[in-house]
């Protein structure tokens, strides 16, 4: 697996981590690392998206 692939799966476990113990900051930083992650995992869906095409 390469590094590549292995920062938004880290980024994702981490967001998933700190919404289940939540604080109020720690909400904003959990949907910021959700994400990125997903941007890392599927950089195609959002870039068509952004795109529009």
């Amino acid at each position: 697996m390469e590094i590549v692939t292995l920062q938004p799966i880290v980024a994702l476990i981490a967001g998933i981590l700190i919404l289940v113990m939540p604080r109020v900051l720690n909400y904003i930083v959990a949907f910021y690392l959700i994400f990125i992650g997903l941007v890392g995992l599927f950089p195609d869906l959002f870039t068509r998206v952004a795109g529009g095409g």
